[in-house]
């Protein structure tokens, strides 16, 4: 719908996009508008011609009830249709020795009626004919050509009209005249184009809700609705469904510079859009009546649904040509090695798929040009100039519009249909189309669609419509629905084989890993059978050295020995813990829910504290709540977290130990899951290291404290394998805090 503004109150060429036609505040002149309270069904505006057609001057006819005018019979009607929500029906009806056909409608909050003098009729049998002859003519044909011209001589022997054409839009609402019946002593407008601006937006939007438009004088004069604005929302008068809305000036005075005296306009709808207007013109004054104008509505529908029927067919047909082409190339990727030769080698190959001069095809940062295309370097710019737009699809079919730089190569590449593919934001297919050598005939300048009239102060539609030749520069031949949707269906295909590939890709990768992580689990044994033994040799002989021969071994001699015992038993320890660290890390989960106060006094009872740690008070938190996960690995966390905090506190004058769950709700909700935490008062770490203390092999505490700088490394591991997440608050000299969550 258009905006709800206020008609301008100057209206001329430079603001008619903008001009809210709807709101326009005037009837034409063959008939009455009154506009009613739906409730009360009192009069609230009427326009002011009631006295020549109703005998009631309309002054006298607002705050009125409607009976005043159409009698208690029909406003009973009115009022049941109303109340029930019913679609109003059009009813004739005899007021002041006119008849009328009353044609109600609700816009928003008010009744309108329409009273529109009936005219001349015909009988049911000629209506009856006509219809007939609508359905057989327009039935048989199998081409939109044909249709075209079938519907226009069908109307023109219908309803009499001096010219009768079928006016199609392209893409950006220029119009041609595509088919034509006329007398024979006017001038032929078959082919000739007009701008957009000729049929501005607003106006394609009521021809979607109302599809028929009716001037019966274009030299009439306008009738002013009463007052302007509804005395109840204060607004103008919503006209967009009204048979007898006014006619915009703009209009008027473009028509009567076309000569035209009066019109008939019927909308073309296809697959929901405005494809065209069955636009019929006379040369005096000429009225149909309403249901002369329903039978070219009928007409309308019937074009409208065949017009569909045709394209749609021609569509699927063209679909069906393309996927033909396009299983050929499937085929190839089976048997090709590359993308590149699936699309671009053999008989079928991508510039195949859609009418064009050349293509580019760009993947990994490999460029290969087919067919007539602009230089490698200019191709590049083009790939810069579409990767920007950021769009899957882009088409133009005059890229120097958007992209001068296209100027100097437009003989190869005035259109292109751009196609991002692979997923990554710089991968192409270009396909490119040359300029067509067409002259497009105007019916008058299109680069001078105003002019300013002097009389009337304000600036006017143009007076000519002779036929003015334009040569198109640097424009292609039109991209058809069927071409971008043959593109969107290959770019999936595309997609698809490049997903598979990555799949089978990733595939060969987890076979690879996981034969590795059989290796590495095989040479961790290894490791463990072929060194510990050596090392246990060489330790046992350290030891007897030390205990049969140390009256006999020089005293320098002794501590050597002592210190390859010792760095035996270092290194037996190591071994241990990167054993511990292969098969916690490599294993698979197996969770069940987990007492963590029963788990806690195991781990404390297996450290032997009273003997090993006399000094050191742990204090557990009591209804600590349970745990879910794999008991071993989280045996193994909370084993090398109390092991770490036990040995960085030995040393503090009263080593203390706090575990328990934080109590902040915000803090303690990380992913709704407890937080739990271990808290010392040994030596702690610096902020700067704090980060590093998880890596593996990483230790930052002084010499004297034993380890390997695996037990957090391991302990990360196993929590990252619980989804989970460990981090540490420490301060040098103040102790340290753990904290995790699964």
């Amino acid at each position: 719908m258009l905006d709800n503004t206020y008609y301008p109150d100057k209206v001329d060429i430079s603001n008619c996009e903008k001009e809210p036609i709807h709101l326009i505040g005037k009837a034409q002149a063959h008939g009455v508008i009154l506009a009613v309270d739906p409730t009360s069904l009192k009069i609230l505006q009427a326009s002011e011609n009631t006295a020549n057609f109703l005998g009631i001057a309309h002054s006298e006819l607002l705050n009125k009830d409607i009976s005043l005018v159409v009698g208690e019979k029909y406003r009973a009607n009115l009022a049941e249709a109303n109340n029930t929500d019913e679609v109003f029906k059009a009813s004739e009806i005899e007021i002041n020795n006119h008849r009328f056909v009353l044609l109600p409608h609700k816009a928003k909050d008010t009744l309108i009626i329409d009273f529109e003098v009936l005219g001349k009729d015909r009988d049911s049998l000629f209506f009856q004919q006509q219809l007939t002859s609508i359905i057989t003519g327009l039935d048989s044909v199998t081409n939109i050509q044909n249709l075209c011209r079938e519907a226009v001589k069908l109307t023109r022997d219908i309803f009499g009209y001096d010219r009768v054409m079928i006016y199609r839009f392209d893409e950006e609402w220029n119009g041609e005249v595509f088919a034509e019946e006329k007398k024979q002593s006017l001038e032929s407008w078959l082919g000739l184009h007009y701008p957009a601006s000729d049929i501005p937006s607003q106006s394609r939007n009521l021809f979607l809700e109302h599809k028929v438009r009716i001037i019966s004088n274009v030299n009439y004069t306008p009738v002013p609705i009463t007052p302007q604005l509804s005395p109840t929302t204060n607004k103008p008068l919503d006209l967009s469904r009204s048979e007898l809305r006014g006619v915009s000036p703009i209009h008027i005075e473009y028509l009567q510079n076309m000569g035209v005296g009066a019109s008939l306009t019927v909308a073309l709808i296809a697959n929901g859009k405005l494809w065209g207007l069955l636009a019929c013109h006379h040369y005096s004054a000429k009225f149909i009546n309403y249901y002369q104008r329903e039978t070219c509505k009928f007409l309308g529908q019937v074009f409208s649904n065949k017009l569909a029927l045709l394209e749609t067919r021609n569509f699927n047909n063209k679909l069906r040509e393309s996927e033909i082409l396009r299983d050929k190339i499937r085929e190839k990727f089976t048997s090709e090695n590359t993308l590149f030769s699936a699309l671009t080698s053999g008989k079928t190959r991508f510039v195949d798929l859609i009418d064009c001069g050349g293509g580019a095809l760009f993947y990994e940062n490999k460029l290969t040009l087919t067919g007539k295309t602009p230089a490698e370097a200019d191709v590049h710019k083009i790939l810069d100039f579409v990767a920007n737009k950021q769009k899957t699809l882009f088409f133009s079919k005059s890229l120097k519009k958007q992209f001068p730089e296209a100027e100097k190569f437009k003989k190869t590449a005035s259109g292109i249909l751009a196609m991002n593919i692979g997923r990554g934001k710089t991968n192409f297919i270009i396909w490119f189309r040359p300029a067509v050598s067409e002259t497009v005939n105007w019916g008058g300048n299109p680069n001078k669609k105003v002019f300013y009239n002097q009389e009337k102060q304000r600036l006017s539609p143009r007076k000519s419509f002779q036929k003015w030749s334009e040569k198109l520069d640097g424009v292609a031949s039109t991209w058809q629905d069927y071409e971008l949707e043959t593109a969107k269906a290959f770019s999936e295909n595309i997609n698809q084989f490049i997903l598979q590939q990555q799949k089978d890709e990733i595939s060969r990768l987890n076979a690879n890993l996981i034969t590795a992580n059989k290796d590495l689990e095989l040479f961790s044994y290894g490791i463990s059978h072929d060194l510990k033994s050596p090392l246990r040799a060489v330790k046992g002989y350290a030891q007897m050295l030390q205990e049969d021969f140390t009256e006999e071994i020089p005293a320098g001699a002794v501590n050597l020995i002592q210190t390859i015992y010792t760095s035996g038993e270092k290194m037996e320890l190591l071994i241990e813990h990167m054993l511990d660290f292969a098969k916690i890390t490599g294993g698979e989960l197996q969770k069940r829910n987990l007492d963590l106060e029963s788990l806690l006094k195991e781990i404390i009872t297996d450290f032997n504290i009273e003997n090993n740690y006399p000094k050191t008070v742990i204090d557990i938190e009591s209804n600590l709540p349970a745990m879910f996960g794999d008991r071993d690995m989280l045996y193994q966390v909370w084993l090398n977290l109390l092991e770490n905090a036990l040995k960085y506190s030995q040393k503090s004058e009263k080593p203390n130990i706090l575990i328990g769950v934080v109590s902040n709700q915000k803090v303690q909700q990380k992913n709704r899951k407890p937080i739990y935490y271990i808290k010392d008062n040994g030596i702690g770490v610096s902020e700067e290291s704090s980060q590093e203390v998880f890596q593996l092999f990483r230790r930052f505490s002084p010499g004297e404290y034993k380890g390997t700088g695996i037990g957090l490394a391991l302990v990360k591991r196993v929590i990252e394998k619980h989804a989970g997440e460990i981090w540490v608050e420490s301060n040098l000299g103040k102790g340290s805090t753990f904290f995790f969550h699964l």
